[in-house]
C-alpha cells in the first residue's frame, strides 16, 4: 500500500482529501482520492503497490484487458473505437509530420490500435503489463506486444511516435517512465498522452461516481495544469491539446449506472452532451483530452 505525504506529480506537501470513490468494477472496495492545492492534481490514497495491483485488474468487464462486447455499453464502445482508431492515426500522421514512420503504443493493450497503424505502413512497437491481453494481440492481430519492463531496454531517440492511450494514469513510476520515453523519442518526435480530465462538465456532475475515477486502477486524475508541470519537470512541453468527444457519453453511460445501479442511457448521452457543449469554447474541459508533447 502506498500512502502519499506529498503529491506524487510536483512533490508539495499542500494536499488534502477531496472524495471517496468506490471500486465498482472489482473489489467495491473504497479508495480516498486527494488533491494536490499546488499542481492540482488529484491522486488515489493507499493505493496497492505495483505487486498487489494486478488483482484489482483480473475481471471480465475491463475492457482494455478482455475486449469484451458483454453488455450494451461495451458494444457501443466498440461500435466507436474503429471510428476512434482512424482519427488517432491521423493525428499522429498530421502531428509527426511523417506518412510512415516508427511508432511505441505504452500498454497496448489487446492492439486494435497497433494493428491500424501497421496496415498503414507504420514499423510498431507495443508494450503491455496484462499477459492475457498480449495473448489476445497475438490471436486477434498477429501482434506481439512485449512486457512493460522492455521499456527500458528500447534504443534512445528512436521513435517518431510514442503513444499512451489512457494509460499514465495507471503508471506506479510516474517520472521514471516520463524521462525514459522522453530519451525514446527522437529529435523531432512526438509523444500523444491520453487521460481523462477531473475538470470536465461530467466529472463535476457525476463527482464520486463518476467512472473515469476508476480507483484503485486510476493512480493520478490529471488537470491540464497537472500535465503540464509534469511535463516541465522533464524537459517536455505542450504543443497541443485535443479532445476525445466521444469519451463523455461512454463515461457518463458507466457513472449513471455507478450512481443509481442502473444505465439511464438517455441521462447519460444527455450528460455527455452537456459535457462536451462547455468544451466547446475551452477543448482543456473536455472529458477526455490528448495531449500532444514534444521536446523543449
Amino acid at each position: 500500500m502506498i500512502h502519499y505525504t506529498s503529491c506524487p506529480v510536483c512533490k508539495s506537501e499542500d494536499i488534502r482529501k477531496q472524495l471517496t470513490a468506490n471500486d465498482y468494477t472489482v473489489s467495491q472496495q473504497l479508495f480516498s482520492v486527494w488533491h494536490c492545492n499546488a499542481c492540482t492534481v488529484r491522486f488515489t490514497q493507499d493505493v496497492p503497490g505495483q505487486d498487489a495491483i494486478g488483482a484489482f485488474y483480473a475481471s471480465d468487464n475491463y475492457i482494455s484487458h478482455s475486449d469484451t462486447k458483454k453488455g450494451i455499453i461495451n458494444s457501443l464502445y466498440h461500435m466507436v473505437r474503429n471510428r476512434t482508431l482512424v482519427s488517432k492515426k491521423n493525428l499522429i500522421k498530421r502531428a509527426t509530420g511523417v506518412s510512415s514512420g516508427r511508432v511505441l503504443d505504452i500498454g497496448c493493450g489487446t492492439g486494435a490500435f497497433l494493428d491500424t497503424m501497421k496496415k498503414a505502413g507504420w514499423d510498431i512497437t507495443g508494450l503491455e503489463p496484462d499477459e492475457t491481453a498480449r495473448e489476445k494481440a497475438v490471436k486477434l492481430y498477429s501482434i506481439q506486444p512485449e512486457a512493460s519492463d522492455k521499456l527500458f531496454d528500447l534504443k534512445p531517440g528512436s521513435f517518431d511516435a510514442i503513444t499512451m492511450w489512457h494509460v499514465l494514469e495507471h503508471v506506479h513510476e510516474l517520472h521514471v517512465y516520463i524521462k525514459q520515453i522522453g530519451s525514446l523519442l527522437n529529435p523531432n518526435g512526438k509523444l500523444f498522452i491520453a487521460v481523462p480530465n477531473y475538470t470536465s462538465k461530467d466529472a463535476g456532475i457525476y463527482k464520486e461516481h463518476w467512472a473515469a475515477y476508476d480507483v484503485p486502477r486510476h493512480l493520478y486524475h490529471f488537470s491540464p495544469q497537472s500535465i503540464e508541470n509534469l511535463l516541465a519537470q522533464h524537459n517536455l512541453k505542450l504543443t497541443a491539446v485535443k479532445p476525445m468527444w466521444f469519451d463523455s457519453f461512454y463515461v457518463s453511460m458507466l457513472s449513471e449506472k455507478y450512481k443509481n445501479g442502473i444505465g439511464n442511457i438517455v441521462k447519460a448521452v444527455f450528460n455527455g452532451f452537456l459535457s462536451n457543449i462547455k468544451a466547446l469554447s475551452d477543448v482543456r474541459k473536455c472529458s477526455s483530452v490528448i495531449y500532444v508533447i514534444e521536446k523543449k
